[in-house]
Parts: C-alpha cells; sequence; structure tokens
C-alpha cells in the first residue's frame, strides 16, 4: 500500500503531536492512528505505538474518546485476533477515567474486541481485565466492569464462572449507586449468558437484591431488566419471580420508577402469558394511566395500543378503555398529544363495533382540542380507522372536523390536513371529493403562509395524478388560471409553481391550449419575480411540448424577457434560451 511506503519522519512528527499541547493537534493525530499503525507495521505497532498509548496521559476527554473509538477497531493492525490482547492494557486504563462518555465507548470498545478473541485469550486476558476492574480501588473502574461481564462469562471455565459470578454480586451491593446502577443496567446481558441453573437461583437473587436498593436510580434500572429477565425465565417462574416485582413497582413511591414501568409492563405481557396478564398487569396499567404524575401518564398512554394488542378485545373494552376516556380530556396537552399519536391503532384491534361505539367520540373530542399538536397526531393517523370502519361512516362522522380543522388558525394543523387530502381523497372516491373537499384545496392556494400554498400545489399536482387529466382540466385548472388575476404577487406567483406542477401530468396538448397562453402573458406582468418565474416555468415546459411550440410560443417570450431590465429576469431567461437552443439542435 501507498502508506506503508512512506517515509517514517511523518509517522514521527504524528507521534511527537500527541504530545502538543494543541489539543487540536493531538486530536488530530489519535484520528489517524490507523494512519500510523499501517505505516509503522504489526509488530511495531504492538510494540511501540499501542505501548506508547498506554502511557499516554492526556487529560482531555475529547481526545481520550478518540482514542477509546479508534482502538476499538484496531485488531487488523496489530496482527488479528492472535494479538487482540495487546489493545487490551490502553482500554483498560480509559475504562477508569471521570468522564463516563470516554469510559462507555472504551467498554463498548473492549466488547468488540472481547467478542472476536480465540476462548484461550479470553481466559489468559480478558477475565483478569474484568476482575481487575471489578476490584477497582476507584468506583469508576467497578462501573466499567459491569458492562463486560456477558463477554467474559460464555468463555469462562466452571471455578472461573463461579468467580465472576461472585464478583457481580459484590458490584450488586457496592457502596457507591453508580456501581449499583451500572449492575441493575446490564444485568439483562449478563443473565442471558448465565445457565439456567444459576439464572434461576444467583441472578434473580441480584435482580431482587437491586428492585429493593434505596436509591430509586438503581430501581428504575432494575425496571428496564424486568422484561429481559422474564423471557429468559419459564412462564411459571416469572410469574412467581418477576410480576410480584413488576406489579409492586407499579405503586413505588418514586415517580420515575413507575414512568419505566409504564414504558416496559406490555413486554413483560407477553413473558408472563394472557392469565396473569389480565389479572395482574391490566389493573397495574389502569393504575399507571390514572398515575398523579403527567409523566407516568405520558409513558402508559403511548404504549395503549401496544397493551391492547396484547390482551382480548374484551379485557381492552372493559378495563382500559374506560381510563383512555379520562386521558382524553387529561389536564395536562402532553397526556392527550401522546393519547392521540397512538389511539387511532386501537381501531383494529377493538373491532368495529367497540370503535363506532367508544372510539369514534374519543377522535373527535381530540380533533376538536385546543393544543395543535393533539389535533395534529390524530389527523395523521385517520387511515388506520378508515381501514375498521369504513369510509362512509368515517366521511359523515370525521369529514366536518376535517373542514373545520382546514380553517385552523395552527398553519401547521392546515399542513397536515393538505397532506393528508390525497390518501382522504382516493378512499372517499372523485364524486364525494368534488362535493366536500374541492373548494377547501382552492381556498389553500391563496392562504396567508407561504408553506400551505406550496403544499396545496403539490396537493392539486397529487389530485390531478390520483383521479387523472381530464378531472384536473374540468375541476382544477380553471380555477387555478382565475387565480392569475390576483393582485397580490404573491398569489400570482403560486399560480405559476401550480401550473409548473400540472403541466406534466395533464400532458402537452392541455398544456398548449389552457396554461401556456397564461404563463405567456405572466411575462408582461410588472413584478420582476413574477417575470424570473415565468423563464423558469418556460424553460421546464420546454420538454412537455414539441418543438414548434418552443420556436414559435416561448422562445419570442424568452427573447424578451432576456432584454428585461432586471438583471435576474434577463440571467433565467438567458438559462431558458440555452435550453430552447438545445431542443432545437436536437
Amino acid at each position: 500500500m501507498a502508506m506503508v511506503e512512506e517515509p517514517l519522519y511523518p509517522i514521527a512528527i504524528l507521534i511527537d503531536e500527541l504530545k502538543n499541547d494543541d489539543i487540536q493537534l493531538r486530536l488530530n493525530s489519535i484520528r489517524r492512528l490507523s494512519t500510523i499503525a499501517r505505516a509503522l507495521g504489526e509488530e511495531r505497532t504492538r510494540k511501540e505505538l499501542i505501548p506508547f498509548l498506554s502511557e499516554n496521559n492526556d487529560d482531555d476527554d475529547e481526545v481520550l474518546l478518540a482514542m477509546a473509538d479508534e482502538l476499538g477497531g484496531f485488531i487488523p493492525y496489530v496482527g488479528g485476533v492472535e494479538h487482540a490482547h495487546v489493545l487490551l492494557p490502553p482500554l483498560e486504563t480509559l475504562c477508569t477515567v471521570e468522564e463516563t462518555v470516554v469510559r462507555d465507548k472504551a467498554v463498548e470498545s473492549l466488547c468488540s474486541i472481547g467478542g472476536q478473541m480465540k476462548e484461550r485469550d479470553v481466559v489468559d486476558w480478558f477475565i483478569p481485565l474484568v476482575k481487575r476492574l471489578g476490584a477497582g480501588e476507584w468506583f469508576t473502574a467497578r462501573v466499567s466492569a459491569c458492562g463486560l461481564f456477558h463477554i467474559a462469562y460464555p468463555s469462562a471455565p466452571e471455578l472461573l464462572r463461579a468467580e465472576l459470578r461472585s464478583v457481580y454480586n459484590q458490584l450488586c451491593h457496592d457502596d457507591m449507586p453508580m456501581v449499583r446502577r451500572s449492575a441493575a443496567s446490564n444485568l439483562g446481558k449478563f443473565a442471558a449468558t448465565v445457565e439456567p441453573l444459576y439464572l434461576k437461583s444467583d441472578i434473580m437473587t441480584f435482580f431482587r437484591d437491586l428492585t429493593q436498593d434505596d436509591q430509586d436510580s438503581v430501581r428504575l434500572l432494575a425496571v428496564e431488566g424486568c422484561a429481559t429477565l422474564g423471557k429468559l425465565l419459564e412462564p411459571a417462574d416469572c410469574v412467581t419471580q418477576v410480576l410480584p416485582v413488576i406489579v409492586s413497582f407499579s405503586q413505588d413511591k418514586s415517580w420515575r420508577v413507575r414512568y419505566m414501568v409504564a414504558n416496559q409492563l406490555y413486554e413483560l405481557c407477553e413473558a408472563v402469558g394472557p392469565e396473569p396478564t389480565r389479572t395482574e398487569l391490566v389493573p397495574a396499567y389502569g393504575r399507571l394511566l390514572r398515575d398523579n404524575e403527567a409523566e407516568v401518564r405520558i409513558a402508559a398512554a403511548s404504549k395503549v395500543t401496544k397493551f391492547c394488542a396484547i390482551v382480548s378485545p374484551q379485557v381492552a373494552s372493559q378495563h382500559i378503555l374506560p381510563c383512555v376516556k379520562e386521558l382524553s380530556t387529561d389536564s395536562s396537552q402532553h397526556v392527550r398529544a401522546a393519547l392521540a399519536s397512538v389511539i387511532m391503532g386501537m381501531a383494529p384491534v377493538l373491532g368495529k363495533e367497540a370503535t363506532i361505539e367508544q372510539l369514534l367520540p374519543i377522535f373527535l373530542a381530540l380533533l376538536k382540542d385546543d393544543f395543535p399538536d393533539v389535533r395534529l397526531n390524530i389527523i395523521s393517523k385517520l387511515d388506520q380507522v378508515n381501514q375498521v370502519i369504513g369510509i362512509d361512516l368515517l366521511s359523515q362522522s370525521l369529514l366536518p372536523a376535517i373542514v373545520e380543522l382546514a380553517e385552523d388558525r395552527h398553519w401547521r394543523v392546515r399542513l397536515a390536513i393538505i397532506e393528508y387530502i390525497p390518501l382522504l381523497a382516493s378512499q372517499l372516491g372523485v364524486d364525494f371529493f368534488d362535493d366536500k373537499l374541492g373548494a377547501l384545496c382552492m381556498q389553500w392556494l391563496g392562504d396567508q403562509v407561504y408553506s400551505i400554498r406550496e403544499a396545496a400545489a403539490n396537493n392539486l399536482k397529487r389530485l390531478a395524478e390520483e383521479f387523472g387529466p381530464e378531472w384536473a382540466l374540468q375541476h382544477i385548472i380553471p380555477q387555478v388560471m382565475e387565480m392569475i388575476k390576483n393582485p397580490h404577487y404573491l398569489y400570482r406567483m403560486t399560480v405559476l409553481v401550480t401550473i409548473s406542477l400540472l403541466a406534466p401530468v395533464v400532458g402537452s396538448e392541455a398544456t398548449c391550449q389552457t396554461m401556456l397562453p397564461v404563463v405567456i402573458s405572466a411575462a408582461k406582468d410588472r413584478v420582476p419575480n413574477i417575470k424570473f418565474n415565468v423563464a423558469k416555468m418556460l424553460q421546464s415546459m420546454i420538454p412537455i411540448v414539441d418543438s414548434t411550440v418552443v420556436e414559435q410560443t416561448i422562445r419570442p417570450c424568452l427573447v424578451e424577457l432576456h432584454e428585461d431590465p432586471d438583471v435576474d429576469v434577463r440571467f433565467f431567461a438567458g438559462q431558458a434560451l440555452q435550453a430552447c437552443d438545445q431542443v432545437m439542435c436536437t
């Protein structure tokens, strides 16, 4: 490789940069470690570069983070997996630094390297590293150790496995809450590698101890492990050992713990089976939906569809829907928004009858909510309800609300409605659309907000594609052409944009007969912005129409614009004329 053939003095410079006072130079050097390693070769990298990095006492977190990241992919540069163990010392040092981000990256790199090492090397080098970190004097080393057990354990012989379990037990009872937090968050990964016998005894003992910790930050991380452990255990063991813990946690004095339960509960349902879910977890979920803290209700509300999908429709109707109805009028707008983002997904779960009787009134209430995010979330998922109750009922019940939202004072709500219109149009059919929604689509072209006018133009294009060119010529284009007379130039500009979008859809003949004359007349507009947009429109029409139209109609107009006093008009007219010339040449 070219890199290897380079003289070694640039490498010496790069190594010197690692000792430089300028942090940027040190950072650049670290990010080019692979270049240094390739130039040095595998043996010199092992004997010179890696020991140098191990002794590097840089105190800048950004440099250390870059080093931890680089070393994770360094196995090819030290001679492959046979020599991977030489990378462990510098990463072990990085596992003890104070900055959490650096430690996490070092642990991630160690896991990557350990996962590739041979079993014998894991026993000889990796497991001793885990034990040293686990017994480290500083809590930082012990925090990092917790994330390495799941890599070390599978390769360990029986005696070492027992020792590793013992070390993990000590970490679960460490004096420092940060260490216990790390033990709790990594317990699921470690448990997945432990034999079933010790999973039921040792691991579940660690789990129970962590769930009774006096620090809520430890308990909430233990909650995260509930679903993982539940999936590893047999259903019967899960019911006896994990279920009581999660039910207890759903009433924990710390709202953060209850918040974690609300996020995790539906996953545990799959592990324990239908009957314990109905008798134990459904009541717990109901309590979380009615929790005093808004954050807990938000977490519970956002999972309502997933939870309903696990339980039977009857259980969902009897126990969860009453809570959902209360949440739809919750005092917190964020709770209502969370509910609105998922509630439409309940329709396929509950079926047509329950959706019409119980969900539809809630949808309508949320569509009229004062908070725009609530209305937006409902609008964006209307198609899920349509699949269940059918378009006739949907149009009768929801269309009045949609028409009302089309004139909402918040432009983002109007924008969401516009983006939903083509989907609604395809479901309603052309006759219903013309009768109920056609006028709205034209009305948006005259909106005060540019984003609405732009979306309205794109909307008309999509409708023309849906209903066909004949429909567009009859229902859209005459009304669009009328708007070119608007006294405000911004609205006339919107017409030009709409024409450019519709022209490819309606085809050459319709473009030449109905739209091109309007664009040509707009070339005499008094506003330069209109005129240079005309030049751009004419350029976009060149591929659509035939060459005689280009020569006889478009080119003379562009020649006139090319002599306009405004520099921008002349520029765009010049570009369009070049496009004309290319067409004429071919």
